[in-house]
């Protein structure tokens, strides 16, 4: 069992940055990939970017690339994903996730049924 726990969220300026962590515990974290995702009010959540076991590939959701950042420090069992160039539509909670399987290629971990094991998450919110 995978325990994740999220943190870094707030409130921030549109055009701002934050850095949220995933801490992981209970489990061996370098053979998870881990992915992040968010739920807006109102709205189903959606994939924002994850990354391989090993650091070497990631993946992101169009509505971020070139704006944020996932990395991960196996060394620490933490991931983060750091955010730059906030907008308000980036508004959510956000949540880490821990998946088992291994994937190359295109389309890798960006469903949700592909992930074992959440974290609470932690609201992210941007003001205009």
């Amino acid at each position: 069992q995978v325990q994740l726990v999220e943190s870094g969220g707030g409130l921030v300026q549109a055009g701002g940055s934050l850095r949220l962590s995933c801490a992981a515990s209970g489990g061996t974290f370098s053979r998870y990939a881990m992915g992040w995702f968010r739920q807006a009010p109102g709205k189903e959540r959606e994939f924002v970017a994850a990354i391989s076991w090993s650091g070497d590939m990631t993946y992101y959701a169009d509505s971020v690339k070139g704006r944020f950042t996932d990395s991960r420090d196996n060394a620490k069992n933490t991931v983060y994903l750091q955010m730059n160039s906030l907008k308000p539509e980036d508004t959510a909670v956000y949540y880490c996730a821990a998946s088992p399987l291994l994937c190359s290629g295109y389309g890798c971990y960006d469903s949700s049924y592909e992930y074992d094991f959440w974290g609470q998450g932690t609201q992210v919110t941007v003001s205009s």
